[in-house]
């Protein structure tokens, strides 16, 4: 671990990055998440893991960064309790996380904190990142697969740097690019946010992003890959993709109250991203053959957010329920 500095404020003359890491038997990746965190050409205050609970051989692997790194090891309470735990004992001035199966790329830190260096007035700060197989193949990034993310890079003009306002958060929340493992914020705004919601499996980061946005006027994207997130078929998201749906939506949900008066773009974009996660239940149900759940997954959206977009993916939903229903019907009449 770093030595200890004297507090600065946020947007100091020097950010120091306190990296939480949180691992559950990554006994096979997690060292490659430290060694690309001790290999950051702008050296991290302190380098935190999280130790949630892990019965292979994660411990040991551990033990070999005594003195490189602060172990922390608690009983499994998921990955948002051992973020909130890392944070929690930070003692730098920014947060930034890595999950333990994913990996930074050298200039991740540097980049942040010159931003941040120039313009303190930043209330956070993300960025572009590489999808990549276990065979690290690249599959393509982040800010490429959304309107948003293809937007920003448009006007980035080659540039690395380009800033969002308030306008831009309702796309950016609603079709969000970057993720935890690009996201930069003052540890003092992520304690005042209450942290990564505790028992939320899926689409605890876009829950704790929201939040953020709706306490933030200005985000610094860095349009440059910082990041590599590792997809495999172990994740929530891919193993069950329907109990994923069902989750992300029920991390969504319980936010529609608390910002009922966050700004204007904030609201729209919460709305957008909870008419998109009630359409994606419903296709992960008519894909299980559930139909019945798949039309009372959308209905509700059609009240919370009337209009062409929400009729059209009623529509859609309605005409694969009858899809779905002739056929098994067919299928039937044919046996």
């Amino acid at each position: 671990m770093a030595e200890a500095r004297t507090p600065v404020p946020p947007g100091g003359a020097r950010p120091r990055f306190s990296v939480v890491v949180p691992v559950f038997n990554g006994e096979a990746t997690v060292a490659r998440a430290i060694d690309s965190v001790l290999a950051q050409t702008w050296p991290a205050h302190e380098i935190i893991v999280v130790d949630d609970g892990s019965t292979d051989g994660t411990a040991r692997r551990l033990g070999e960064y005594e003195g490189r790194v602060t172990c922390i090891r608690q009983r499994n309470a998921g990955v948002s309790v051992a973020r909130n735990r890392g944070a929690e004992a930070a003692s730098g001035d920014w947060l930034a996380f890595l999950d333990a199966d994913d990996w930074y790329l050298p200039e991740r830190l540097r980049w942040h904190a010159d931003w941040i260096e120039r313009d303190p007035g930043l209330d956070f700060l993300t960025g572009d990142y590489e999808y990549r197989r276990p065979d690290g193949s690249l599959i393509g990034r982040s800010m490429e697969q959304t309107q948003v993310g293809r937007r920003l890079l448009a006007q980035a003009g080659g540039r690395r740097e380009i800033e969002m306002g308030l306008a831009d958060f309702e796309p950016f929340i609603e079709h969000h690019f970057g993720d935890t493992h690009t996201l930069s914020l003052p540890r003092e705004t992520f304690l005042a946010l209450g942290g990564y919601p505790p028992g939320r499996a899926v689409c605890e980061d876009v829950n704790l992003l929201i939040r953020l946005c709706a306490r933030s006027r200005r985000g610094g994207v860095v349009c440059e890959p910082m990041a590599v997130y590792l997809i495999h078929s172990r994740s929530a998201t891919r193993s069950d993709p329907l109990r994923a749906q069902r989750l992300t939506l029920q991390a969504l949900l319980p936010l529609v109250r608390p910002l009922r008066m966050a700004p204007q773009p904030v609201r729209r974009g919460l709305a957008g991203r909870l008419r998109r996660a009630r359409f994606d239940l419903a296709c992960a149900c008519l894909r299980a053959g559930h139909r019945l759940e798949a039309v009372l997954a959308m209905l509700p959206a059609v009240v919370e957010s009337p209009g062409k977009k929400s009729l059209r993916d009623a529509a859609s939903v309605l005409r694969g329920t009858l899809q779905r229903h002739q056929h098994e019907h067919s299928s039937g009449n044919s046996r």
